[in-house]
């Protein structure tokens, strides 16, 4: 597996992960109208935007040969943005290489406190890397709540 620097090219990939992710995985823990919200369809992307969020931060993609298991985002401010693991790969460490790629730029970058708003599926995995709770919250997108949860670890 390995985990690199992002790629205009990993556009796409990403956008299909992303929406499978939410899907497949999240659906565990969410309803049909927020995965729906959540994740749209693909067709209906606003694709220039999806590729505008990748700017200004480091994110890190995980590879094994040609697919795409995952990418995790770090903002300047130690915020974790998107962190997606696709289906095929959760479970088999993925989140953690892209989490420490993501804890050792901080580190670099002198970056003292990392935070997230993870979702219910991310929250157990977030809580195994040290992150602490915060607080409970429900966010609302296109008119539709999601429960979701403010993190945070320093170093």
């Amino acid at each position: 597996m390995n985990i690199r620097l992002y790629q205009k090219s990993d556009s796409l990939p990403l956008a299909e992960l992303f929406f499978n992710t939410i899907r497949t995985v999240n659906r565990q823990h969410y309803s049909d109208e927020q995965v729906k919200t959540w994740a749209p369809d693909l067709s209906t992307w606003d694709m220039q935007a999806w590729e505008k969020k990748f700017e200004n931060k480091w994110v890190f993609v995980a590879q094994e040969g040609e697919e795409l298991a995952g990418f995790g985002e770090l903002e300047p401010n130690g915020h974790i943005d998107r962190f997606y693991i696709a289906e095929s790969a959760v479970g088999k460490g993925v989140g953690r290489l892209i989490y420490k790629a993501i804890e050792e730029k901080a580190k670099e970058q002198k970056i003292t406190r990392l935070f997230v708003e993870a979702s219910i599926t991310a929250r157990p995995f977030f809580q195994k890397m040290g992150f602490e709770l915060v607080k409970e919250q429900v966010v609302e997108r296109n008119g539709v709540k999601f429960t979701n949860f403010v993190m945070k670890k320093y170093f």
